[in-house]
């Protein structure tokens, strides 16, 4: 005979306090667990998101991102002239030459962080149509002007609009704020690529060249023309969205291998708290397990029925904390990438993956803490058990 469903949820009410306390913990722990696959996919998405569908963009080999790619003039002037670079209406090709550099800035909630402030060329805009000016106007080509990131905006001082930003020994204006709907270029400041090597003394190297691609399918022919060419082969070329998205890697799998193991520790507890409260059940109906048994039930159906009542309580559990951290979507956080060494704003970002994964963890927790009371109680004598253990 197997033990109704209905028997197992009623006992939760005989133990309101140790259910809630156990309900709680595990809540909790995935809670935890959850916001930090949120953070590291949030991180993700920004990176991804920074890059445009028919961009491509050239970086030197082996670099870690652009702030330590290098590009001299010489090889610029020969990559533009490469087949496969789209033109705009008036035959202009449409790449942006861009130089990274850190500024450090102070934040508004205090201390002190870094911001890419990215030299780009005329062309940019068309290159990078999610970017739009949304307070101000554009910079001036040829002239010591910026325009910030309203993530930029938000969270570091002296960056509205009017302000004077210091790169190099010179001031430079800030005229404009730019949105990229929540992409990497919110978090950084933007201005004339041939002004910035000339404040940084740069005049004859650049970090990465993007540009729009004439035909997707034209990329894999490009890669091979610097392979083939000794003046490019240490150069490479990929997607935009490849290349931000390699630029998370770094950050992400740190944070969640930090986050996994901050999390099994707090799960020990969890999983403590769960024993503890199945084998004070246990030891609560003993005469009940007894009768049970007397009844006809069987020793697998005790088992069942004990491990069932853990496995529903982690679910709860489980449930509770995944609603918590879904709240964490309407949070912005920003931190260091590792990838750009320079602050980068995100948010937590919660996916159908990221609910499952956490639920399947609620459950190993409660089947973990539930399986030996549970196991306790199967092996009960008959006898025993009625006379109250």
């Amino acid at each position: 005979m197997t033990i109704p469903f209905s028997y197992i949820i009623k006992n939760f009410t005989a133990r309101k306090v140790t259910s809630l306390v156990t309900l709680t913990g595990i809540g909790l722990v995935v809670f935890v667990f959850a916001a930090v696959l949120m953070m590291a996919t949030g991180i993700e998405k920004t990176l991804v998101a920074t890059g445009t569908e028919g961009n491509v963009i050239i970086a030197r080999k082996s670099s870690s991102g652009e702030i330590t790619s290098i590009i001299d003039r010489a090889t610029m002037n020969v990559l533009l002239t490469t087949p496969g670079v789209a033109t705009a209406s008036d035959g202009t090709p449409l790449v942006t030459t861009d130089g990274v550099a850190i500024l450090n800035l102070t934040k508004r909630n205090g201390g002190m962080s870094n911001v890419a402030a990215r030299g780009v060329s005329p062309q940019v805009m068309s290159i990078r149509s999610s970017v739009k000016i949304v307070a101000g106007r554009m910079f001036n080509f040829g002239t010591r002007e910026l325009i910030v990131g309203e993530s930029c905006e938000k969270n570091f001082l002296g960056t509205h609009i009017g302000e004077r930003v210091k790169i190099g020994s010179d001031e430079w204006l800030i005229v404009g704020v730019m949105a990229s709907g929540g992409t990497g270029f919110d978090s950084e400041v933007w201005c004339d690529i041939e002004q910035l090597q000339q404040a940084l003394n740069r005049n004859q190297s650049f970090s990465t060249i993007t540009f729009r691609i004439e035909k997707p399918d034209m990329l894999e022919g490009f890669q091979m023309r610097l392979a083939r060419d000794p003046r490019l082969n240490q150069f490479e070329a990929e997607t935009e969205k490849r290349f931000y998205a390699k630029q998370s890697e770094t950050m992400s799998i740190f944070i969640r291998v930090l986050g996994i193991f901050t999390t099994l520790i707090f799960s020990t507890g969890a999983i403590i708290g769960a024993m503890i409260t199945m084998y004070a059940a246990v030891a609560n109906r003993t005469t009940e397990i007894g009768t049970l048994r007397a009844l006809g039930f069987q020793r697998s159906s005790i088992l069942y029925a004990f491990l069932a009542e853990a496995l529903v309580l982690s679910l709860i559990g489980g449930m509770v904390g995944t609603a918590l951290a879904s709240l964490l979507q309407f949070v912005s956080i920003s931190t260091l990438n590792f990838g750009s060494f320079s602050e980068v704003s995100f948010s937590f970002a919660m996916t159908p993956d990221i609910v499952i994964t956490a639920m399947v963890f609620s459950l190993a927790m409660g089947f973990v803490g539930g399986f030996l009371p549970a196991w306790r109680a199967s092996l009960m004598d008959i006898l025993a058990a009625l006379r109250g253990g």
